[in-house]
């Protein structure tokens, strides 16, 4: 069995928790299983409203889809949450502008299926290493790439927060898709960008491999981003892979 804890908190300096997380082991239409972290941006209640709505829709998108691809079925649930949370932005204007970043996963078999909108992030952690396999849609994860700055300069940079890809934002989403295969000893993370504005990635590591329970771990990922300020909503999806899952 696949063994896995979410957590979503507030933060020490948000007002409301714009994040929403999902996560099922039971299988959703053709998907084995689900989960998902999002977080949303707009006005008082709509970055609230856009994450758990845009959920809500992928989930429902993925019950009814008849396609077999994780891919497919990912790409076609997400494409039309956006297309409806579009609807219901144009309809009411105390939701222009709403969005939300999106990082979904699902496992079938040995390969973990991956889908990315935003600055979310799904790392594979085992041993000494840890790895980020999402991209960050990012300014200054553009600027990264162009070799403008470096990755620590990125972490503090002053617009480190502005995102150039968002559920939401525009009427056909470019979405990144990955698929790796996963060995006995991987720990999956997937987490709002409230714990990787406080840990660094060593710090993460480090933490994800004491000994311990899962849902322990998951707590003091949060407790340590609200230690280190807990500056934004921190959100957290850890998933243990294993020898009976082979």
């Amino acid at each position: 069995m696949i063994k896995s804890f979410s957590i979503t908190d507030i933060g020490k300096e948000r007002e409301l928790n714009q994040d929403y997380v999902f996560e099922s082991h039971e299988r959703i239409g053709n998907l084995s299983n689900l989960f998902i972290v999002a977080d949303g941006m707009g006005g008082h209640n709509a970055g609230d409203y856009a994450s758990r709505f845009s959920v809500n829709k992928i989930v429902e998108g993925i019950e009814s889809s008849f396609e077999q691809s994780p891919i497919k079925i990912l790409n076609q649930a997400i494409q039309n949450a956006n297309s409806l949370l579009r609807r219901v932005a144009e309809d009411d204007i105390r939701m222009k502008g709403m969005g939300t970043t999106l990082v979904a996963a699902t496992i079938m078999g040995h390969f973990l299926q991956v889908a990315n909108i935003g600055d979310s992030r799904l790392y594979i952690i085992n041993g000494d290493s840890i790895r980020q396999i999402t991209r960050d849609h990012s300014l200054v994860e553009e600027m990264v790439r162009m070799g403008g700055i470096d990755r620590e300069a990125a972490r503090n940079h002053i617009d480190k927060n502005i995102i150039t890809r968002a559920v939401g934002a525009t009427d056909k989403l470019d979405i990144d898709f990955f698929q790796e295969e996963l060995n006995v000893g991987d720990t999956i993370l997937m987490c709002s960008d409230g714990l990787t504005n406080m840990l660094s990635d060593e710090e993460i590591r480090k933490i994800v491999n004491k000994q311990g329970e899962i849902e322990d771990k998951a707590r003091i990922l949060v407790k340590t981003a609200n230690e280190n300020g807990g500056k934004d909503n921190i959100s957290v999806i850890l998933i243990e892979i294993s020898e009976e899952d082979r």
